[in-house]
């Protein structure tokens, strides 16, 4: 490949913002990737929340007072961000931009080979409000692939690969097989995948041999390469069983194709990645 895979870690300050770049630095990758660190500083979504009620003399000095607030925490978020990469020996720059939150990190995020990382969750209320909707945002439209960070860092040594048989899926196995390396290695520890097929209630046997076959074939290439392979053919909702299988496994990471994020798709939120997303409780990484 020759080239360093190129990571952009979204921050925003907050506890999310800071697991995501130890992460970053967790991720079991086959090579150090090129890592940049963005923090965007979105001082319109403060007139937000004020346009649902009706004009409120006086609001504008609160609206000064809190944009010099978010300016000044930015400063720090950048300052901790540059001290939090040194201490995780991750090179890579610190920026720092303004405009809403979403679309500048769209359009800094690495083209297709790389990936996005950022928190579930953000620092304030209004992020809360709107669903932790930056990440949501960054996961329907990134044209790359996305690391939704849901909890504190730990050793990723567990990973649900989810199956379908798509192109999407095709390019999500393609990832664990050349841009992760399986194997035990200098604080990293050898990986297990548990590589599942979730399919509706169906009356057809062949199709759920046809499962199991598929989950096989993944389970074969992976033990190739060097990783513990568990195979798991469960029926149900995709979504759903992903979500149980992911909890029951304990594991420490899904790891999904980007299938159906089709215009309609992000419409109605509907694919089953991003019911993954949303629902986890464990980091989520939708390759495309």
């Amino acid at each position: 490949e020759g080239q360093a895979m190129k990571v952009l870690i979204a921050t925003d300050g907050s506890k999310y913002g800071k697991w995501a770049t130890e992460w970053v630095a967790r991720m079991p990758f086959a090579e150090k990737p090129e890592v940049a660190l963005l923090h965007v500083t979105d001082v319109e979504a403060l007139r937000a929340p004020f346009m649902f009620q009706p004009v409120v003399i006086g609001n504008e000095p609160f609206i000064q007072e809190e944009i010099k607030r978010i300016e000044a925490r930015g400063k720090t978020t950048i300052a901790e961000a540059k001290a939090q990469l040194a201490s995780l020996k991750l090179k890579g720059k610190v920026q720092s931009e303004r405009g809403p939150a979403g679309p500048t990190i769209l359009d800094r995020a690495p083209r297709r080979d790389g990936i996005v990382a950022i928190g579930s969750r953000g620092l304030d209320a209004l992020d809360r409000m709107m669903l932790g909707s930056i990440s949501t945002q960054v996961t329907l439209h990134a044209p790359c692939s996305v690391l939704v960070v849901k909890e504190e860092p730990r050793p990723v040594s567990r990973i649900l690969f989810a199956a379908d048989g798509s192109k999407a899926s095709d390019k999500a196995l393609r990832f664990l097989l050349t841009k992760l390396q399986p194997e035990a290695r200098e604080g990293f520890e050898p990986i297990d995948v548990v590589v599942m097929h979730a399919m509706p209630f169906l009356k057809y046997p062949e199709l759920k041999e046809a499962g199991a076959r598929l989950v096989e074939q993944c389970a074969n290439k992976l033990i190739k390469a060097g990783y513990v392979v568990d195979e798991v053919v469960q029926l149900g909702k995709p979504a759903e069983e992903i979500l149980k299988v992911a909890s029951k496994k304990k594991v420490d990471l899904i790891v999904t194709g980007a299938k159906g994020m089709g215009a309609v798709a992000r419409f109605l939120l509907g694919s089953v990645s991003t019911k993954v997303v949303q629902h986890s409780t464990c980091s989520v990484l939708v390759v495309r």
